[in-house]
């Protein structure tokens, strides 16, 4: 067996939403998340309710291979979720969501944890920069702004 110290890195950053945790909530599915997210595809959804839920699993086209997403908690009343994303053989990400009353709007506190498993998984790793990081919540949190305010996904 081989034991090696984790290439992890770790990101969090908190997005003004314009709308309230209950409206916010439901849209951090991976089948609505199609209606909002420029570029957004799943290929399998599997769960009970055809939408996220505890437990449930979707697959997503990417590169160097497809990713598994598994939903570890999914707390609806709390407005927080988990969710673990496996690039087998390169990479497992770790995905935590809260979100909190801010006025007539939402906190949404969002972090990505990445934990490389092989070299090509080193190397995606190491491009999870601080600003990378900052400029993908930038357009997320443009992203549903939009949404929310026009009910249409905005324009890439």
């Amino acid at each position: 067996m081989t034991h090696e110290p984790p290439c992890r890195r770790k990101h969090t950053y908190t997005q003004a939403i314009a709308a309230t945790p209950d409206e916010v909530f439901p849209l951090l599915c991976p089948v609505r998340e199609e209606d909002w997210v420029p570029g957004w595809r799943t290929r399998l959804v599997v769960s009970k309710t055809g939408l996220v839920e505890e437990d449930c699993m979707f697959v997503t086209p990417g590169e160097p291979a497809d990713a598994i997403w598994i939903t570890a908690d999914h707390d609806p009343e709390a407005h927080r979720l988990r969710m673990y994303k496996i690039v087998p053989g390169v990479v497992v990400s770790r995905l935590d969501v809260a979100l909190a009353e801010d006025g007539p709007g939402t906190k949404a506190t969002i972090s990505y944890e990445h934990t490389a498993l092989s070299e090509v998984g080193q190397a995606i790793v190491s491009g999870h920069t601080e600003a990378s990081y900052r400029k993908f919540m930038k357009s997320w949190e443009a992203a549903i702004n939009a949404y929310l305010k026009t009910g249409k996904m905005i324009e890439t």
